[in-house]
């Protein structure tokens, strides 16, 4: 078989509204504006799409595992069902270490394995540093939505929404 183009997607401020705060409630989980059309154009173009998000308010007690599901079930549902696996890291630094939180690459290395991934024509998309290092790491090409920073030294492209991330894509992939 192949090797597949990836897009990994970090959650909180790609896919959903960033509340600053944990994203846990289902009543509170907002799309970001045009995420859910973009992750079905992605898909429709040929894409493995895998969310890559560090839920540290698992391991705080704040949440469960069934919250972050949840959360997941309505994210799904606004796309179609375009993702095609989630991989959470409920670990943070405070409590204990975790190879699978980002800035690790635990996460990044399990998808690519198991769904044959080819990191040279993939691609993350994040909102912040961490979401970005362990791609960069790996050699995929990266993505930051401006939010709660404007610049990266790890992003390759800036942009405002991942609505103009799959026109950029599409771009690059049509070379």
């Amino acid at each position: 078989m192949k090797n597949r183009a990836c897009v990994f997607l970090d959650r909180d401020g790609v896919l959903n509204v960033d509340r600053h705060d944990y994203t846990w409630k289902t009543e509170e989980f907002e799309m970001a504006p045009g995420a859910a059309e973009a992750a079905k154009q992605l898909k429709a173009n040929g894409f493995t799409l895998v969310v890559i998000t560090n839920q540290a308010g698992i391991s705080k007690g704040l949440y469960g595992w069934k919250d972050v599901e949840a959360c997941h079930a309505v994210l799904q549902a606004a796309c179609a069902n375009a993702i095609d696996a989630f991989y959470v890291c409920p670990y943070h630094n405070s409590i204990t270490e975790s190879l699978g939180r980002k800035p690790g690459t635990l996460h990044f290395e399990r998808a690519i394995h198991r769904h044959r991934i080819d990191p040279k024509i993939s691609f993350m998309v994040g909102d912040m540093e961490r979401d970005l290092i362990p791609a960069k790491a790996m050699g995929i090409t990266t993505f930051l939505i401006r939010g709660r920073i404007s610049q990266s030294l790890y992003a390759d492209y800036v942009v405002d929404s991942l609505l103009e991330v799959t026109q950029i894509i599409s771009g690059l992939t049509q070379k």
